[in-house]
């Protein structure tokens, strides 16, 4: 017997509600069905697959490495079956193609806000989703479906055979502070000056963290000891501009905070660059026109002149 005849809809549901509760009784009644039902659906499939999908626990379950691998495919089937409604609703609204962008630290302060501008001007009918995130969390939504295109800091370790990518611009990092921090008093700054302030950080590990600490290492330094840890870029703007902890921000976004009046680059030099990347789901640009032109937009956009 094919076994696929046995997921549905609603059976997707079940198996990404079980994947969630990692409880038969809790997906139960979050389903509204019964408990003996339930056992029986996932018996009756782990039966026709031939494999166990779940372990069994006195806690509740547990996936196994091949429940994992069709819970995957489940949560990409349900995304795009969200997305399927989502379109035929802006649609009917009378919207000419709806996309969702995905926007880490590095990007989310210039490049998307200003190519959702342009998208705007081209397809003043368009729909459009902007999610904030790090590009680790970024990408595993791309993956499953929930994002068309994620915007920020090359992130090689992140790539999926089946996702495409391409380098917008390279550019450097700066160490940033509030409008009339002391350290903005002085002509010129050393290290040890830096290391007299808090430090506001991006997580271990986030693309910006790893340049950073590559700049740093070529300078012969470390991180300090002292600092925060934050993924929020509201938090962060908060606690740079009402404090005096120092951050780091990447070269487009620093000097449009910088206008904006929010931040001020320091008079230090980071060693290295670091590269801002778009990918995106190569077969979401079929008849997908908000998608394909956001795309362009967010070229156009980089190809222009840093912000004043």
């Amino acid at each position: 017997m094919d076994w696929t005849h046995r997921l549905r809809l609603r059976n997707l549901r079940m198996l990404l509600s079980l994947a969630q509760t990692r409880n038969i009784s809790h997906s139960a009644a979050a389903l509204n069905t019964t408990q003996p039902g339930l056992s029986k659906w996932l018996k009756d499939l782990e039966d026709d697959i031939g494999l166990p999908l779940f372990e069994r626990h006195a806690r509740g379950l547990r996936p196994t490495p091949y429940g994992e691998v069709l819970i995957d495919h489940a949560r990409r089937m349900d995304a795009q079956l969200e997305r399927a409604a989502e379109d035929m609703a802006a649609l009917r609204e009378g919207g000419s193609g709806r996309v969702v962008i995905g926007a880490s630290g590095a990007s989310a302060s210039d490049t998307v806000p200003l190519a959702v501008l342009q998208l705007l001007e081209r397809m003043p009918q368009a729909r459009i989703k902007l999610v904030e995130n790090t590009m680790d969390a970024l990408m595993v939504k791309l993956g499953q479906g929930e994002l068309d295109i994620v915007v920020g800091r090359s992130a090689p370790e992140h790539l999926d055979p089946g996702l495409r990518h391409e380098t917008l611009y390279m550019e450097p990092l700066h160490m940033v502070a509030r409008p009339r921090h002391p350290l903005l008093s002085q002509q010129s700054l050393a290290w040890s000056d830096l290391l007299a302030y808090r430090w506001l950080l991006w997580p271990k590990g986030t693309p910006i963290r790893t340049s950073l600490e590559a700049a740093l290492e070529s300078a012969g330094l470390t991180v300090p000891t002292d600092h925060i840890e934050s993924n929020s870029v509201t938090i962060n703007l908060t606690l740079l501009n009402t404090t005096d902890m120092i951050g780091v921000a990447s070269h487009r976004s620093a000097l449009r905070l910088s206008h904006m009046n929010t931040l001020r680059l320091l008079p230090i030099r980071l060693p290295g660059f670091g590269s801002v990347a778009m990918y995106w789901r190569h077969a979401e640009l079929s008849g997908n026109a908000a998608v394909s032109t956001a795309l362009d937009c967010l070229r156009a956009v980089s190809a222009n002149a840093s912000p004043p």
